[in-house]
Formats: C-alpha cells, structure tokens, sequence
C-alpha cells in the first residue's frame, strides 16, 4: 500500500492565526484538492494529521470539527478525490500529550491503523513541529511554503535551533510536493 500523510491547515486550506473555527473559515489552498485527488487517481491513500488545540482552547466543539471535516471531504470529492482517515490532537501545548506534533504519536497512529511502517512515506507539512514528527517516525519530511511554510524555512535559515530535519524536501505548495512525490517514486 502507498500512502502520504498530510497535515491540514496551511497545507490543504488556508492557515489562520485565529484558528479554523467553522466550516465557512475552512478555505482550500488553490490546486490542494486536485493534488490529494491526483495521490488517489495514483494509488496513494491519504491520511490527514492534524494539531487541533482549538478544541482544548474552548474555540470550537467536536461537532464542529466533524462539520469543517465534512466540507473538506465534500469539496474533496467534487474532484474526485479522498482523504482515507484524519486523525487530529485536541490538546494545547502545554498538555505535553505523546499524539500532539512534534510528538509522534498521531503519526504512529497512522501506521499502526494502516498496518505499514512509515520508513520513507511522504509526509507533507508546513510547521517545524509537522516536520520533527514525520522525521522522527521515519517519515519523508516535505515542507510547503503555504501556511506556515514561507516563515518556518526563513526561522531554519537563521537559527540552527530550527534546522528542518535531514533531508526535508521543500515545495511551493501540495500540488508541487506531489508532483515531486509521484516523480520520485516512479
């Protein structure tokens, strides 16, 4: 099985320093959907693993999770596409829970749920913290530009202390990352 793990706000939607509270706050990145639908017309599924502290914070419920979630996949579909699970931490930093990146318990999650080892498989976000945690499952880190991405390569050229991890691929946005993703594993 091919399978590529992806982060959610700032690399499939649109990233908001006030967090995505609604399903009307969640916007796609443009070229995103036709990126996790082209993984899918490929052979890759595609899981989504997400820091949702919002939650902890008192921003947003479950049900409004699930509802943002439910857009995602409805707007996803519209190109033919799918995510095959999310899997999201609804803890604040300062829980130091093991399933909140840059821990890597949401991602080893993934692998237990899709029985594979995670040795190489793509892993695409824009945060630091995204990047320590598929690096350290055994992940192949990719960084977008969008979201976050633009401020966290600036932080990394200018402070050791957030280097990215050995070897993190570093691509515009979803759709380059998986062209690069299908061309390297051709």
């Amino acid at each position: 099985m091919k399978l590529v793990i992806l982060d959610r706000d700032g690399v499939i939607n649109q990233d908001s320093a006030n967090f995505i509270k609604s399903p009307n706050e969640w916007i796609p990145i443009p070229g995103s959907l036709e990126a996790i639908a082209l993984l899918n017309q490929s052979g890759y599924r595609v899981a989504v693993a997400t820091n949702q502290s919002g939650i902890s914070r008192g921003l947003f419920d479950m049900t409004t999770l699930n509802s943002i979630h439910d857009r995602m996949h409805r707007e996803l579909a519209q190109f033919g596409g799918r995510i095959d699970a999310i899997f999201y931490c609804p803890h604040a930093a300062d829980e130091h829970c093991h399933c909140r990146k840059p821990d890597t318990g949401m991602i080893e999650e993934i692998g237990n749920r899709f029985s594979l080892e995670l040795q190489d498989v793509p892993a695409v976000g824009d945060a630091l913290r995204d990047l320590q945690a598929f690096a350290s499952a055994g992940c192949q880190p990719i960084l977008v530009r969008t979201g976050k991405g633009e401020a966290t390569l600036a932080a990394a050229e200018i402070d050791k202390n957030k280097a990215l991890p050995a070897n993190t691929w570093v691509c515009a946005d979803l759709a380059e990352a998986v062209q690069r993703i299908l061309d390297e594993k051709a």
